[in-house]
C-alpha cells in the first residue's frame, strides 16, 4: 500500500526539508558553520513554513539507521562543510536539537484545500519507489565514490532508501550528486526527473545545481518540456489585437529562447533559430511573412506600428540576432544548422491546411492560404505548428476527427502530449 504523499510543488518551488536545509549549508560554506549558526538556519527555515524538515529528521531518529551511516549521509550532502562530530556530538544527537526545533506536525490544511490537493496527490507504493531510486544510486555510484569525499556514502544512502524513507534517501542522494557535482547524463537526468514527478516535486528540487552533461544542441528535437516552442511559443508571448508592444518585444524573445529547469541550455534558442531561417531563406513574399507573423500574434488590427510590425523579414533578423546571443552565451561551440526538413509529412499537413481555409474566422483562412506555402516549400513541421497556434489563438472548433488527425501527425513529429491537449476547442464531431 502506497503511503500517504505530499503534493511537495504545492508548499514549495525548491529544494525542501533535510535536503533543503543541506543545500543551504553548502551554499554558505565560505561563512562560519557552527552548532549554534546551522541551529539558527534550521530554525529559520522550519520557521518559515518548511514542514518538511522536522519530518525528515524525525524518519531518521525514529530509524535504526547507526551512527556511522547517519554520520556518513549528512557529510555527503553537506560536502563536510559542518561535522557535527567536530562540535563534540554525534548525528542522532544533533538532529535531535533540530527536531526540537520544528512543529510535531504541519497544521492542518483548510477541507477546500485539502480536497483540491487530493486528485494530484502522488501514489507510488513505497517499495516500487526504493527500487526505482536504488536502481539510480547504484547506476551513479562509480561516480559518487570517485567525487564524494566522504567514505561509504552509497551503501549508506542505500540504507536510508531501504531502511528509512525512498523519498527522502532520494533528496539526499541528489543532495550528495550537487555538493560534489557529480556529472550526470542527459539520460540519467531524465529518469531522476521522471522520480520527482512521481512524487510532485518542483523542478527545481530535482535540477537546480545539478550538474548535467545535455545532449548537443539539435534544432529538430521536437520532445521539449514546455510543449509549444520556436515561433508559435514566441507569438503566444506577444500575442494581442489592441495593445503596441511598449518594449516589451526583445525581452519576450529572450524569454521565449531562454534556458529554465528541464531545459538543455540552448534547446529552445536553437529550435526557434531554426523556424527564424527557415522562413527568412525561403521564397515566401515579405507581405506573406508579415501576414503570418502579425495573424499568429494577434496583431491584424493594431494601431500605431512598431518597426517589427512593419517587415517581417525585418523583425525575424532581429529574433535571429537574439537566438545567435544567448547560444554564444550558454554554448559557443554550437555551429547553428537547419534540421531536416519533414518532408514525408507535405500531405497530410497540406491536407489539415487546406480544412482550415473554411474555418468562419476569416484570419485563419487568409494565413492558410499562406501556410499552404510554408507546408510545400520550406517545412510541413513548422506549417503544423502554426496551423495549431493560429487555430488555438482564433479559438476555431476542431472535431474529434480531426484532433485524431492532429495527434496523430504530431506524434510522428515526436511533440509532447500537451502540444495539442486542452488547446484547441472542441467541436461537435460532425465533418
Amino acid at each position: 500500500m502506497a503511503p500517504t504523499r505530499e503534493v511537495y510543488l504545492y508548499d514549495y518551488a525548491a529544494d525542501f526539508g533535510l535536503s533543503g536545509l543541506a543545500g543551504t549549508l553548502c551554499a554558505r560554506a565560505t561563512l562560519r558553520l557552527d552548532e549554534p549558526v546551522v541551529l539558527c538556519i534550521a530554525e529559520s527555515e522550519a520557521e518559515d513554513d518548511d514542514y518538511r524538515l522536522g519530518a525528515d529528521v524525525r524518519l531518521l531518529l525514529d530509524s535504526a539507521l547507526p551512527e556511522e551511516a547517519l554520520h556518513t549521509v549528512w557529510l555527503a550532502a553537506v560536502r563536510r562543510c559542518f561535522d557535527p562530530a567536530e562540535e563534540g556530538t554525534d548525528t542522532r544527537a544533533w538532529l535531535d536539537r533540530i527536531a526540537e526545533l520544528c512543529p510535531p506536525r504541519a497544521p492542518e490544511r483548510d477541507p477546500y484545500e485539502e480536497k483540491s490537493l487530493e486528485a494530484s496527490r502522488p501514489v507510488v507504493p513505497e517499495e516500487e519507489l526504493r527500487t526505482a531510486v536504488a536502481a539510480e544510486i547504484e547506476a551513479a555510484s562509480a561516480g559518487l565514490e570517485l567525487r564524494v569525499a566522504v567514505p561509504g556514502a552509497v551503501p549508506a544512502l542505500h540504507r536510508v532508501v531501504r531502511e528509512v524513507d525512498a523519498d527522502l534517501g532520494f533528496r539526499l542522494f541528489l543532495r550528495a550528486l550537487k555538493a560534489y557535482s557529480v556529472p550526470v547524463e542527459a539520460d540519467t537526468f531524465d529518469r531522476l526527473l521522471a522520480i520527482g514527478d512521481l512524487l510532485a516535486y518542483p523542478w527545481a528540487a530535482v535540477q537546480e545545481g545539478l550538474s548535467v552533461r545535455w545532449r548537443p544542441l539539435d534544432p529538430g528535437r521536437r520532445d521539449l518540456v514546455s510543449g509549444r516552442f520556436g515561433l508559435p511559443m514566441l507569438a503566444a508571448a506577444l500575442h494581442g489585437t489592441d495593445r503596441q508592444y511598449a518594449g516589451v518585444a526583445h525581452e519576450a524573445i529572450r524569454q521565449v529562447a531562454a534556458d529554465g529547469l528541464g531545459r538543455a541550455p540552448g534547446a529552445y534558442a536553437a529550435v526557434l533559430l531554426d523556424d527564424v531561417w527557415r522562413l527568412l531563406d525561403s521564397a515566401l513574399p515579405d507581405e506573406a511573412i508579415g501576414l503570418l507573423w502579425r495573424t499568429a500574434s494577434g496583431r491584424l488590427y493594431v494601431l500605431g506600428e512598431e518597426e517589427f510590425d512593419v517587415d517581417g523579414r525585418a523583425w525575424l533578423e532581429q529574433v535571429s540576432e537574439v537566438c545567435h546571443a544567448h547560444l554564444a552565451e550558454v554554448d559557443p561551440a554550437y555551429a547553428p544548422f537547419l534540421a531536416p526538413a519533414r518532408t514525408d509529412l507535405t500531405e497530410p499537413v497540406l491536407r489539415e491546411v487546406r480544412e482550415a481555409a473554411h474555418a468562419d474566422a476569416e484570419p485563419v483562412r487568409g494565413a492558410a492560404r499562406v501556410l499552404e506555402d510554408v507546408v510545400t516549400t520550406v517545412d510541413p513541421d513548422l506549417g503544423f505548428r502554426l496551423l495549431l497556434h493560429i487555430l488555438a489563438t482564433y479559438e476555431v472548433p476542431v472535431t474529434g476527427d480531426r484532433r485524431d488527425r492532429y495527434r496523430a501527425i504530431a506524434a510522428h513529429l515526436g511533440f509532447g502530449a500537451d502540444h495539442l491537449d486542452d488547446r484547441l476547442p472542441e467541436a461537435a464531431d460532425v465533418e
